[in-house]
């Protein structure tokens, strides 16, 4: 599974220098709302990796999805997710594969390893068997995992050096949390902007107006907040906790 961010660039050199690169296949699933940057690290590390890339892609964008199942995705639930790579992954797989000598491997690491358990054992009712090689010895932070690409003469996408946690969906994730979004704000706000107003093209659509992102949990009581809500208070002085990062789990959660 190549998401084409640092953790499934090093699962996979891992599994290669495991196992070889000949039966060795890089999964990528294409949101089409992917930084720009991505496509140009992603076909430069599969050929560090020496195995054969493979490209899917549903065909909507998450907001074309969002229209489609009218619902915004948010951290409850994230049917970009679904629809744009988990039923993608899995009918190639079942077309592709015999779960009996299949082997999926994800690029979470150690300091996330509950949520790969829960993908391993769900996916073992199935038939599948996944591995994670970054939750095995030696482990590796995510700043090991630069490093190493850095030695391969590989420059990092760009926009881990912009403070992004992962470099999924151009920066964007419903799941994400207020320091992810402040950071998006500050480092793209053209790209803000316009998702700021699809998600109020969204809230239109849907004649709806207690439907956002984001939640403020000020005072005790969590309320729904719009992009614009949360630029504004910014704009205004307010100052976001930075931790509050949050993040996909695409492959992972359900």
């Amino acid at each position: 599974m190549f998401s084409g961010g640092i953790g499934s660039w090093a699962a996979a050199k891992r599994v290669v220098e495991r196992h070889g690169h000949e039966d060795v296949t890089l999964l990528f699933t294409d949101t089409l709302m992917e930084d720009e940057d991505l496509y140009r690290f992603l076909h430069e590390a599969a050929e560090n990796v020496g195995a054969e890339l493979v490209q899917l892609v549903e065909g909507r964008d998450p907001w074309e999805v969002f229209r489609d199942v009218k619902y915004i995705g948010n951290t409850r639930a994230d049917p970009c997710s679904l629809h744009l790579k988990r039923n993608v992954l899995d009918k190639w797989l079942k077309d592709n594969c015999d779960p009996a000598d299949t082997t999926c491997y994800i690029g979470i690491d150690f300091t996330e390893e509950h949520r790969f358990t829960r993908l391993r054992d769900r996916k073992a009712e199935q038939g599948w068997t996944y591995e994670a090689p970054l939750c095995e010895a030696p482990y590796m932070m995510k700043p090991d995992m630069l490093e190493w690409l850095d030695r391969e003469g590989i420059a990092a996408p760009r926009l881990y050096a912009m403070g992004f946690a992962h470099n999924n969906c151009g920066g964007m994730c419903i799941k994400a949390g207020h320091g992810h979004f402040a950071n998006l704000l500050k480092q793209m706000p053209e790209r803000y902007l316009y998702h700021e107003r699809k998600e109020e093209e969204m809230r239109q659509y849907l004649g709806r107006d207690d439907v956002t992102i984001l939640r403020d949990r000020r005072g005790g009581t969590t309320t729904p907040m719009t992009m614009k809500a949360f630029r504004e208070r910014i704009e205004a002085g307010h100052q976001p906790d930075l931790f509050d990062i949050g993040g996909c789990g695409c492959l992972v959660d359900e």
